[in-house]
């Protein structure tokens, strides 16, 4: 869970969850919104890879990336577990 939330650090790799949310997306599209080199694109997307927040696919000659929301629901229950308000919470009324 530590590389998730080092990948979910990074602005740019937030952005470009946000962008495959719609759907999937080549690698090049999603360089293209991007104002760096095409070396650093690609290592934010191996860092949300590794993470296990997008998947790769390969189309024809290019490779798209699909968001993987398992992981994102992983750390989801974790943040709500340790704020008091996931599965684990304990009742309001009776305090357990």
């Amino acid at each position: 869970m530590n590389a998730l939330f080092k990948a979910l650090s990074h602005p740019v790799r937030r952005r470009i969850i946000e962008m495959l949310r719609q759907g999937p997306m080549a690698s090049g599209d999603i360089a293209a919104v991007f104002d760096m080199s095409w070396p650093t694109v690609t290592g934010h997307l191996n860092a949300l890879k590794e993470a296990g927040l997008v998947s790769p696919e390969r189309d024809g000659a290019s490779i798209r990336y699909r968001l993987e929301i398992s992981a994102v629901e992983e750390a989801m229950a974790f943040l709500m577990d340790i704020t008091g308000t996931g599965r684990n919470a304990p009742d309001k009324e009776t305090g357990s």
